[in-house]
C-alpha cells in the first residue's frame, strides 16, 4: 500500500511538472524567423561608383595634417570583398578559400594573444604591439576580407588597400623591389612622390616599433614577420593618403621593398586597430576618432559595402556597448558578451563568466572584421548549438561540413522557419537575421550553422554575424555600436 501511495505521488508530481512546463512554453512560445535560402554568391564584379580620377593637382582637394590640423572631416568609401580579385573561381572554391583564410586568421589571433598574455612584464607605455612577428595582417594568410581604393603620395596614385580592425600597421609595397608579390596596380614609387619622407632612427615613431633598424643614412627601417612565414621589410616613413578628395598628410606607414610569402592582390593594408600607430589613432581628432563599416550580404544585395570616417560614422539609433581594454594588448576591440538567446529564451548554460577577460588578459570577446566565422569558447558554443538544434527539428539534417557541425539539407526549399538568435552585449542586444547564422556552403542546398567552438578562452565575433549592420567604432567614447538600419 505504501509503495502504491508513493507511485501515485510520483505520478501526480510528474503531471504537475509537465503542466508547469507546458504552461511556460505556451506563455513564451519558441520564436522563429524566416530564412529564404539563397545559393553561394559568385565573385562580385569589381567597380567603384564614386571613384575619383587621379590628378597631379591637389588644388581642389581638402588637405589635412593629422598632427596639426583642428579641422574635423567626414569621408565615405566603398568596400569590396576580396573574392572580387578572384572572379574566375567557382562559388564553391571561393567559399573553401574563405574558410582556409579564416582558419589561419583565427589561429594567428590566438597565437598573438597568447604571446602577449605570457609576456611579463607587460609592454612598456609607448611601445606598440604591432610591427613584429606577432602582428596580424589582412594580406598575410589572405585574411583581410574587405578592401577599398585610396590614394597614396603626391601626386596621388590610387591603390587597393585591405582594411583590418585586427592590425595597426599601415603599409604599401614600394619600388625598387627586392621581392614583391603580384598586385592589381603598378607598385608605388616613393621617389616620384613629393610628400614622401623617411623617419629618422632617433624619432619617437621609430622607437615605437617593436623591432626597428637603421639604414646607412640613419633612417628608420621596419620589418613585419607573420606566423605563416610571410614577411614585409622596408622604410618606415610618412606619406600623404587621399580618400577621394580628402587628403591626410604625414601618416606613418611602412614602405615595403621586400614582401615575400602568402600576400595577394591588394597593394597594402590600412590598419584600423586600437593601437597607437593605427590609422584611426594617428588621425586622432581629425575624424573625431570615429569610423564605421557596413558589410553587406553578397548573396542578397549587389550594393557595395562601405566605410565611413568622422561624425557621420555614428548612425542614429545605434545600440552601443562599452569597449574593454586588454592590459597586455592594445590592438583588438574587446567587448562584454553577457549571454545568448535562442528562440527567444536565454540559454541557461551560457553565463557571463564564459566570456570574461581576467586581469592577466586571458579570455574575453573581440569584434574582428577579418575573421569570417564567429568562434565561441567551447562550453558556450555547445550550449547554443544544442538549443538551436532543439528548435530546428523541422529541418532535414545534413552531414558536417568543414568546421561546421550543424548542417541542414534545404535543397528545393524556398522558405524555412529557423530559431531566432540574439547576442546580448552589455547595453546592446544584437538580434541577428537568419542569413547571418545559417549560410550556404555548397551548390547542393546544404546550409550550416555559421558558428564554431574553440578550446581557446578567447571568443571572436566574425564578419558573417556582422553583415547588414553598421558597426560603429567610437574610440573617443570607448564604445562600439550596432545599427541594423545603418547600411541604408
Amino acid at each position: 500500500m505504501g509503495q502504491k501511495s508513493r507511485n501515485n505521488r510520483l505520478f501526480h508530481s510528474s503531471i504537475i511538472l509537465l503542466l508547469v512546463s507546458l504552461s511556460a512554453a505556451l506563455s513564451s512560445p519558441f520564436q522563429l524567423q524566416t530564412l529564404l535560402p539563397r545559393p553561394l554568391p559568385s565573385a562580385p564584379t569589381l567597380s567603384w561608383h564614386d571613384s575619383e580620377p587621379e590628378s597631379n593637382s591637389l588644388q581642389e582637394t581638402s588637405q589635412l595634417d593629422p598632427l596639426s590640423s583642428n579641422t574635423t572631416l567626414e569621408v565615405q568609401l566603398e568596400l569590396h570583398h576580396v573574392d572580387a580579385l578572384s572572379s574566375e573561381d567557382t562559388p564553391e572554391l571561393l567559399f573553401d578559400l574563405r574558410l582556409q583564410r579564416d582558419a589561419l586568421r583565427s589561429g594567428t589571433i590566438y597565437s598573438l594573444v597568447s604571446k602577449a598574455v605570457a609576456r611579463n612584464p607587460p609592454r612598456a607605455a609607448g611601445r606598440r604591439s604591432g610591427f613584429s612577428s606577432s602582428i596580424i595582417s589582412g594580406l598575410a594568410q589572405g585574411s583581410g576580407e574587405y578592401f577599398t581604393r585610396l590614394g597614396v603620395g603626391t601626386p596621388t596614385r590610387n591603390l587597393y588597400m585591405v582594411l583590418d580592425t585586427g592590425s595597426d600597421v599601415v603599409w604599401v609595397q614600394c619600388s625598387p623591389c627586392k621581392s614583391c608579390y603580384s598586385q592589381s596596380d603598378p607598385i608605388f614609387d616613393p621617389t616620384k612622390s613629393t610628400s614622401f619622407s623617411g623617419i629618422p632612427c632617433g624619432s619617437s615613431l621609430c622607437r615605437s616599433l617593436d623591432s626597428s633598424g637603421c639604414n646607412q643614412r640613419r633612417m628608420c627601417l621596419y620589418q613585419v614577420s607573420y606566423g605563416d612565414g610571410s614577411v614585409t621589410f622596408g622604410d618606415f616613413s610618412t606619406e600623404t593618403l587621399t580618400f577621394r578628395r580628402t587628403t591626410v598628410g604625414r601618416v606613418a606607414l611602412g614602405c615595403g621593398h621586400d614582401n615575400e610569402g602568402l600576400f595577394v592582390g591588394a597593394a597594402g593594408l590600412l590598419g584600423l586597430g586600437r593601437g597607437r600607430l593605427s590609422f584611426p589613432s594617428q588621425t586622432g581628432s581629425r575624424f573625431n576618432r570615429k569610423f564605421s563599416y557596413c558589410l553587406v550580404d553578397r548573396s542578397a544585395s549587389s550594393k557595395p559595402s562601405s566605410l565611413v570616417f568622422g561624425d557621420a560614422a555614428i548612425p542614429r539609433g545605434a545600440l552601443f556597448t562599452p569597449l574593454l581594454t586588454n592590459p597586455k594588448l592594445d590592438t583588438f576591440y574587446y567587448v562584454e558578451l553577457l549571454g545568448i538567446s535562442v528562440g527567444g529564451t536565454r540559454v541557461p548554460k551560457i553565463s557571463p563568466s564564459l566570456f570574461k577577460m581576467d586581469q592577466d588578459g586571458n579570455g574575453g570577446v573581440i569584434i574582428d572584421s577579418g575573421t569570417s566565422v564567429t568562434r565561441l569558447t567551447q562550453p558556450a558554443y555547445t550550449a547554443m548549438r544544442d538549443a538551436f538544434r532543439l528548435g530546428a527539428t523541422n529541418l532535414k539534417r545534413a552531414p558536417d561540413f568543414s568546421l561546421f557541425d550543424t548542417c541542414f539539407d534545404l535543397s528545393g526549399q524556398t522558405s524555412v522557419k529557423v530559431p531566432t538568435l540574439v547576442l546580448h552585449f552589455r547595453g546592446a542586444d544584437l538580434s541577428l537575421p537568419a542569413t547571418n547564422y545559417l549560410i550556404p556552403v555548397d551548390s547542393s542546398g546544404t546550409f550550416c550553422f555559421a558558428f564554431a567552438g574553440t578550446m581557446n578562452g578567447l571568443s571572436i565575433i566574425g564578419n558573417i554575424q556582422q553583415q547588414g549592420f553598421r558597426v560603429a567604432y567610437d574610440l573617443a567614447g570607448s564604445r562600439v555600436g550596432f545599427s541594423p538600419r545603418g547600411c541604408a
